[in-house]
């Protein structure tokens, strides 16, 4: 490899952890390709922010940088004229694309990718023979290898998860959480330019156009995570896992897209947090739940995602979920939706491309858990409809955690709940026209109901776990469950 070989840089590789330290000399190419953007029905302001990041990368990397527009990723190596140098993509069939391309003489070699804090071959070490993985025993060694939040050997407060404090339900009596608002990009030149583009090449995607929301340079990045930790993060963890109906932002850090894009590397977050816990300036139980995210599970799904393989998705469907997606949910048609928790999530994902994590595997995740959703085709949809869904993020978040359909490899337990965890957990229930205390009739809640169908149907599986057996006995004792069964097999009403 020549010291002046040119890095190509994807557009989820845009940070100055890939193009600046030792390659910060090299020449940087990107690439706008119009096969990319077409690919699949992605949402509109997810092709909005990869657009405006590559050509803002562009623009702030001056005279190092080269942007080509082309049909195709090949065709713009070829105009190119000379091999490049590039990191290893973040997906298996990107992968798979890149070492062709270095067969073919247009890549002179491969580094590995720079963007999360641990390296691919460092964790093929910690995994090991491992059959069965825990992501608590991942975070230890993460906090350990890392030196965050320890006392020598030990964990800052001899504890190492603060979980349990950070469940509270939203707070009564208000419309939102109260808190200063997230960082929000001021658009530009650059923004006005990918918009009128964008119309003009009349894709087929889903979702609304809208402002841009979230950071897409190393500057924009650097100024929500200042945002987050210096006004946000106090009051984070306690309501992590609450939803408000006004109150879309809550107190999250809005950081994935950044992550995700490259253009903010994750131990900055990490060491940005850490401090505010040492300077005394946010709670320890609010920044170990951030790092947590981020160093332990961020990490996690990235790592299983390259250690279970290309087959995840296609070969895992343990819960023979046959169902495809309906047309409502993929049009993101929330106003054909009765159930509020399930009408604000759709909603949250047709006019910004995000909702939180909760709303992602408590009220979508859920849904689709219990109606028996195809898992393949609801990781395709998280991962295009969601603007930080990059291929690699949902396959272990979705078929593993979510739908359960690896059949226990990732999760030790379907994650799905009746209504009452949505009543404690937000303020949906209140103004809904389904009672979540009922399971039959034409109000009962579509989850309390479809829990007590869904653990109906997978009763032996339920049985057979230690953690789930006694939601198994708990239905054999319902005095209606046939009556809720046949009720279910039968609702086209959520």
């Amino acid at each position: 490899m020549s010291d002046d070989t040119p890095l190509w840089l994807f557009a989820d590789q845009l940070g100055p952890a890939v193009h600046g330290g030792e390659h910060a000399h090299r020449e940087v190419l990107l690439v706008e390709a119009t096969s990319a953007l077409t690919k699949r029905r992605y949402h509109r302001q997810k092709l909005h922010l990869v657009l405006s990041a590559l050509r803002h990368a562009h623009r702030d990397l001056g005279d190092r940088a080269t942007l080509i527009n082309a049909d195709t990723y090949t065709d713009a190596l070829r105009r190119f004229h000379r091999p490049v140098l590039v990191h290893e993509p973040t997906s298996h069939a990107a992968e798979k694309f890149v070492h062709r391309l270095r067969k073919d003489g247009l890549v002179a070699d491969v580094l590995p990718t720079a963007t999360f804090a641990l390296p691919r071959k460092d964790f093929r070490d910690w995994a090991g023979d491992r059959t069965h993985f825990r992501m608590e025993d991942f975070y230890r060694d993460q906090r350990r290898r890392f030196d965050v939040l320890m006392e020598g050997k030990d964990p800052v407060g001899n504890r190492w998860n603060y979980d349990e404090d950070n469940r509270e339900p939203p707070p009564k009596k208000q419309k939102t959480l109260d808190v200063p608002a997230p960082y929000k990009p001021r658009e530009d030149d650059i923004d006005d330019a990918v918009r009128r583009d964008l119309d003009r090449m009349d894709l087929n995607t889903v979702g609304a156009d809208g402002p841009r929301l979230f950071a897409v340079t190393p500057t924009e990045a650097k100024r929500a995570l200042t945002r987050f930790i210096d006004h946000r993060l106090p009051v984070f963890g306690r309501y992590e896992d609450a939803i408000m109906g006004d109150d879309w932002a809550m107190a999250h850090s809005l950081l994935s897209v950044p992550f995700n894009l490259g253009v903010l590397h994750p131990l900055d977050a990490v060491d940005a947090a850490e401090r505010a816990y040492r300077d005394k300036t946010a709670p320890l139980a609010a920044v170990e739940g951030f790092i947590r995210q981020i160093l332990g599970w961020r990490e996690y799904m990235w790592h299983l995602y390259w250690h279970f393989g290309p087959d995840y998705t296609s070969g895992n469907n343990e819960l023979n979920a046959r169902t495809p997606l309906p047309a409502w949910w993929t049009d993101l048609d929330a106003d054909a939706v009765t159930a509020q928790c399930l009408r604000h999530a759709l909603a949250g994902v047709r006019d910004r491309g995000w909702t939180h994590h909760i709303q992602r595997l408590m009220v979508l995740g859920s849904h689709a858990l219990q109606r028996g959703y195809r898992p393949d085709e609801l990781t395709d949809w998280f991962a295009t409809a969601y603007v930080d869904g990059f291929r690699w993020v949902m396959p272990t978040n979705v078929v593993g955690m979510s739908q359960h359909a690896d059949g226990g490899l990732l999760a030790t337990k379907p994650y799905t709940s009746g209504g009452a965890y949505i009543n404690k957990m937000s303020d949906h229930c209140g103004d809904c026209d389904f009672d979540p205390k009922k399971r039959l009739g034409d109000d009962a809640c579509p989850f309390t109901a479809g829990y007590w169908a869904f653990s109906h149907r997978h009763r032996d599986l339920l049985a057979r776990n230690h953690r789930t057996r006694r939601v198994v006995s708990s239905m054999e004792r319902l005095n209606d469950l046939e009556a809720v069964v046949e009720q279910e097999s039968a609702r086209d009403r959520f």
